[in-house]
């Protein structure tokens, strides 16, 4: 079913709105043939925008720009390749109206609770990283190839990259969300900061955080995609009456064919159980109750709940390069202001997304009615997101401050920030600015059996 919606068309046809359906037909061999021609190898349009304001992909740099010194997988905070950039101009309160069109409803709502300390600092667009080749080729395959099963609760395509760089649906865009080209192995200490509307940090969580995602280990890739999608381990290290509690959980690549699992490890029974439900709605441990599990990384888990509509692509001002946020010098204090992170600190581009909205289907439950999310085309990543309750009301504005790490070659999630709208509270989360160590990827230090509930049994206290 199409309808005539009221986005900016930044392509050559007009964004309709394409909701949840069958299978769509893989793309035919003239359009495959556009990949890494007018598109990127991975789908993004190549061309700048008329305007001038997007410039062309160059991908001239792949992993660790020349003149960089930066040692890969041993944790390193990732260092500024374009720290002489200053900002272009600044959104406010005051001038709003005259970017409201590449705007979200959640940053227009952010301009109108803070109008005195609110910003947007817009910097010149850079699109000058690129994947690896094999990423291309899988990709290229997956557009031939891969196909939705399972009323798009799963594909049929090759692991390593993304399964539809032409998206058609919903469920296309969806997948290509779940599947872009990340670390394979991740190790993070990550701080959670649940900020108070005064300013003050009401509680601070910290959870040593491990995570293996099979369909980018190099001995998966090119392999069809199936089984399992991920494992992931987390110590929670603070809040105090938390500490040593265990998870570990498994994500399967298709939730019509099997469930995430989780187990627990109680530091104070010392015993493992399997959690009857991890997902969707239940409280992300160490943020106080203020975030959902399926809210990291704006969307995660079983999409079945919503009902999914593409609402095409715009341009919209989004973070992108993120280099300065990330790095070892800046100082919780300094971040974490009243109402807001800090706009310092921040960075934002004008780019092209995907616009991708969920509407809660009737008789299920979730504390958001919807979700509409903003994925940027060159990375098939979701880098905000807008929330409304049950009523329809928009209630949380959230974004994640995406970076190219030179460890894989390939762009990460770094710190992000959940806005209350209500209360006037927020969450920042994956903070690790203040660690010794950022992030280690693709150390490749992992194994499957690292993640199972007799492994969480064996690290407890």
């Amino acid at each position: 079913m199409m309808k005539n919606r009221i986005w900016i068309p930044v392509m050559a046809t007009v964004a309709l709105a394409v909701t949840a359906g069958p299978a769509v037909a893989k793309v035919s061999d003239a359009d495959a043939v556009k990949l890494g021609k007018e598109l990127t190898c991975v789908g993004a349009e190549a061309a700048g925008n008329k305007d001038g304001t997007i410039p062309a992909f160059s991908g001239k740099w792949l992993g660790t720009p020349p003149g960089v010194k930066y040692t890969p997988h041993v944790g390193l905070h990732p260092v500024d390749v374009y720290p002489d950039d200053k900002p272009l101009y600044e959104i406010t309160a005051s001038n709003m109206s005259k970017y409201a069109d590449k705007l979200s409803d959640g940053q227009k709502a952010m301009f109108q609770k803070y109008p005195e300390t609110f910003r947007i600092p817009v910097y010149t667009t850079r699109r000058d990283f690129r994947y690896p080749d094999f990423v291309c080729e899988i990709a290229k395959k997956n557009a031939l190839e891969a196909e939705l099963v399972d009323d798009g609760l799963g594909y049929k395509g090759y692991k390593g990259a993304i399964g539809f760089p032409i998206p058609k649906g919903p469920m296309e865009l969806l997948a290509n969300m779940n599947f872009p080209y990340r670390a394979f192995t991740e190790n993070t200490t990550r701080d959670i900061a649940d900020v108070a509307s005064d300013g003050n940090v009401s509680s601070w969580g910290r959870q040593w955080n491990r995570n293996y995602n099979v369909v980018t280990q190099p001995d998966e890739i090119g392999k069809p995609m199936e089984g399992v999608m991920a494992y992931a381990r987390t110590a929670t290290l603070l809040p105090e009456r938390e500490r040593g509690g265990l998870t570990a959980t498994q994500e399967p690549v298709n939730f019509a064919q099997g469930k995430r699992l989780a187990w627990q490890y109680d530091p104070g029974t010392r015993r493992v159980r399997q959690l009857p439900v991890f997902g969707f709605d239940v409280p992300l441990n160490g943020t106080s109750g203020k975030m959902t599990i399926d809210q990291d990384r704006l969307m995660n888990g079983d999409p079945s709940r919503y009902e999914w509509k593409m609402l095409g692509k715009r341009e919209m001002y989004i973070p992108a390069n993120t280099y300065r946020l990330h790095g070892k010098n800046v100082k919780y204090a300094d971040l974490l202001k009243k109402g807001h992170a800090n706009p310092d600190f921040m960075r934002y581009e004008l780019r092209r997304v995907w616009v991708l909205e969920g509407n809660l289907k009737e008789g299920f439950r979730h504390v958001f009615g919807k979700r509409v999310m903003f994925i940027d085309e060159d990375n098939w990543q979701a880098s905000m997101s807008d929330y409304y309750d049950q009523r329809g009301q928009l209630w949380q504005h959230a974004f994640i401050n995406h970076y190219y790490a030179f460890d894989l070659n390939a762009w990460h999630a770094g710190t992000s920030f959940y806005h209350d709208l209500n209360s006037g509270g927020y969450v920042g989360y994956n903070l690790f600015q203040e660690r010794e160590t950022g992030p280690i990827l693709n150390k490749g230090d992992m194994a499957r059996d690292m993640f199972t509930p007799a492994a969480i049994r064996a690290g407890g206290n």
